[in-house]
């Protein structure tokens, strides 16, 4: 897709929005609705987390994949329909996970406070909950008071969701799309060092780069070689495990990146001074809370935008 179709579609999708602003969010919307809503989600998140390690990069791509499509309005966790392909069947979002999380919080909350807390928010505040259980406080502030969308098309999440073959300048587009800084497209991308990644998705650079049966030369050899006993030529996504991940800021034999994303990074020099502005003053963690709190406020629903719905999965009939 050239630059010029691009800026059209933003201008199109942000004309079709009918979203709240972020400014409408606010610290402990649920002080009065729902008085215990983020404290039962801190403990229903942290009690899976002690379970489940890899929850943390899991609920952090279901939030990434959620704001990316329609904003953060919860429509990556609504299920398809006979007559709609929704969000979490197109190809991008198949290896998604953490839904179970996400529905057995929405029933205590239900139980709690009937129609109060929107699945939206109990999304946002697992995303941040999970990836803080460690240090045991909150790393990041979340702002409630999202309402949930009506609609989720597996077409959109097809178009939206930045590709793991993008490159650098397809890459900025679409998050300026979203109102999203080169800034925020670095410090975001360092989600990536949480968790697994997966065969299927680098496959191609290992097997096919260019379409040539190659190997992406980006990929430093031994990085290539690991990854290779990893994942096998042919499609085995059944037996196959994950591929971990290694950080690409900490490991230089990762400096090819598991995702093609992560060296476009490098190869750009905006986006490669931010990486060593990050790495000189150790400020990653900084600019991570503010890179997503701002992913967070993407065409969020409020007011009377929406509703709340009273199963994650389905919209309310």
């Amino acid at each position: 897709m050239n630059s010029g179709f691009l800026l059209l579609a933003c201008v199109v999708l942000l004309g079709l929005s009918s979203g709240g602003q972020a400014g409408e969010l606010k610290k402990h919307f649920y002080k009065k609705l729902c008085p215990r809503a983020e404290a039962i989600v801190q403990e229903l998140v942290w009690a899976s987390v002690e379970n489940n390690s890899a929850l943390p990069a899991k609920l952090l791509r279901l939030f990434f994949h959620d704001c990316f499509v329609r904003g953060c309005d919860a429509s990556v966790l609504l299920d398809s329909t006979a007559n709609s392909s929704a969000e979490k069947d197109a190809i991008p979002n198949r290896s998604l996970a953490g839904f179970e999380v996400i529905d057995q919080v929405k029933a205590a909350l239900e139980k709690a406070c009937p129609g109060r807390v929107s699945c939206a928010d109990i999304l946002a505040l697992a995303a941040r909950d999970s990836v803080s259980f460690r240090f045991r406080q909150p790393l990041w502030e979340v702002k409630t008071g999202r309402r949930d969308g009506n609609v989720s098309l597996a077409s959109e999440a097809l178009a939206d969701i930045p590709s793991a073959g993008a490159n650098i300048t397809r890459l900025v587009q679409q998050f300026a799309c979203k109102n999203l800084s080169v800034t925020d497209l670095v410090v975001l991308s360092g989600a990536h060092t949480i968790g697994d990644g997966h065969c299927g998705i680098i496959r191609n650079r290992l097997y096919n780069f260019a379409g040539n049966g190659g190997t992406d030369p980006s990929l430093n050899a031994t990085y290539a070689a690991f990854l290779k006993s990893r994942c096998s030529p042919t499609d085995r996504t059944t037996t196959e495990q994950p591929v971990v991940r290694r950080p690409l800021l900490r490991h230089p034999e990762a400096a090819g990146g598991l995702f093609q994303p992560d060296p476009a990074l490098l190869t750009d020099g905006k986006s490669n001074k931010i990486v060593d502005k990050l790495l000189d003053s150790g400020g990653f963690l900084d600019a991570f809370r503010k890179s997503i709190t701002r992913m967070g406020d993407i065409g969020v629903l409020t007011g009377t935008d929406g509703q709340i719905r009273s199963d994650c999965r389905a919209v309310n009939r």
